[in-house]
């Protein structure tokens, strides 16, 4: 009973993937049918028309492009962080017993396909793409697990939703360090600045969500005038809310309640309509078969399995963990195969490795193709497994 409310959260937050995970694959086909249809120049303008105003002293005049990835993402990572933190406190990531396999498997599954990747475009004008087959996409694998039902233990989703949520970590940490632009201190310190404002009224115990959430979007406007990426911004105001590991609904819990919804079936997918919005070419096609294609796809099929399997079996071979209630090593495999499901954060890593456009948009297509393959032979595996089992 102590952690009524938080198993509810957590509860609604699977379910919601799981329908949003649906919902973004409808998105994503059609996007792809605009994009390759005569509504395909229109679509482009729309995406490209600016809203916004700007003064002498502010700037907030940006494309409807731009502000989907900056603005409306911002709070799809401000959830991201707060599932992050809310797992920390209480959840699969609260205890170092807890913690240590999901975390160990994230580390493996996201060195090793950035390893691939950079093995084979070593030297190539498309290295600096090494942290697009890192991530996992959350909602689609959640969404893909859940599908099969009581064919696979309930702990191996518990343990696959841990994962992901390491994994969206370490992409954080990826975006800040490696895909940031020219840093301006003087815009970052103030941010930062506003931050520890956060912090104290934490401390002080100030409970109220708007006392976060006002001054997060200064630090937004300032994160996102300093040069690292404006998403930040939502992981930084996430740390800063107040929660509990008691059955007391906290402020953070409070704010995961009120966003769950809107950010899988409103924003990702405005994301993923935005984003996958290509239109095929001959180009993209043979993409496939260049370093830059091999590198994303290979990363995430090879890359993400065997990385998450072999870091389980080395951890637990050396007794640090074990493997989740009910799970075998195919179950872990199969979770690793899922893992390669990269889209959205595989997507917008994309957008910010390179400059040169069609780059961007063979690099989309290389990780709608890998993820595809990932997430299809990664259902299929566990189904089977399932069926032998039963």
């Amino acid at each position: 009973m102590s952690k009524l409310i938080n198993l509810k959260i957590f509860k609604q937050f699977l379910q919601s993937s799981n329908i949003g995970g649906i919902l973004l694959f409808i998105c994503v086909i059609l996007s792809l049918i605009v994009a390759n249809s005569p509504l395909a120049d229109s679509f482009s303008k729309l995406l490209n028309t600016t809203l916004g105003f700007e003064t002498d002293h502010i700037q907030l005049n940006y494309s409807v492009l731009l502000w989907i990835n900056d603005g409306l993402m911002a709070i799809f990572f401000l959830l991201v962080g707060l599932e992050i933190k809310r797992e920390l406190v209480e959840g699969e990531l609260s205890s170092p017993k807890k913690a240590l396999l999901p975390i160990l498997a994230a580390v493996g599954g996201a060195i090793l396909p950035a390893l691939i990747y950079l093995f084979i475009n070593k030297g190539l004008p498309t290295e600096h793409g090494w942290g697009i087959p890192m991530a996992t996409d959350i909602a689609f694998a959640l969404a893909v697990i859940t599908l099969l039902g009581n064919r696979v233990p309930a702990s191996l989703k518990i343990f696959l939703a841990a994962l992901a949520i390491v994994d969206d970590l370490l992409a954080i940490l990826v975006i800040a360090l490696f895909y940031s632009g020219d840093l301006h201190y003087n815009y970052l310190f103030i941010a930062l600045g506003i931050f520890a404002f956060l912090l104290l009224l934490n401390f002080f115990g100030v409970k109220k969500i708007w006392a976060y959430l006002i001054p997060g979007v200064f630090i937004w406007y300032f994160i996102h005038h300093s040069g690292i990426h404006a998403t930040i911004a939502g992981v930084l105001v996430a740390l800063s809310l107040p929660t509990n590991a008691t059955d007391d609904e906290s402020p953070l819990e409070k704010l995961e309640h009120i966003l769950t919804s809107p950010v899988n079936f409103i924003i990702i997918p405005l994301f993923a309509i935005a984003n996958t919005n290509i239109t095929i070419q001959s180009e993209m096609v043979h993409g496939l078969t260049t370093a830059l294609g091999i590198g994303i796809i290979g990363g995430l099929l090879v890359g993400k399995s065997v990385g998450i399997l072999g870091i389980s079996f080395i951890a637990t071979k050396l007794k640090l963990c074990t493997l989740p209630e009910g799970a075998n090593w195919k179950h872990i495999f199969g979770v690793g195969l899922l893992g390669g499901i990269g889209f959205t954060m595989s997507i917008f890593v994309s957008i910010l490795a390179f400059t040169d456009p069609m780059l961007i948009e063979e690099a989309k297509f290389a990780v709608l193709i890998g993820s595809l393959f990932s997430g299809a032979i990664g259902y299929l595996f566990l189904a089977s497994i399932g069926k032998k089992t039963a």
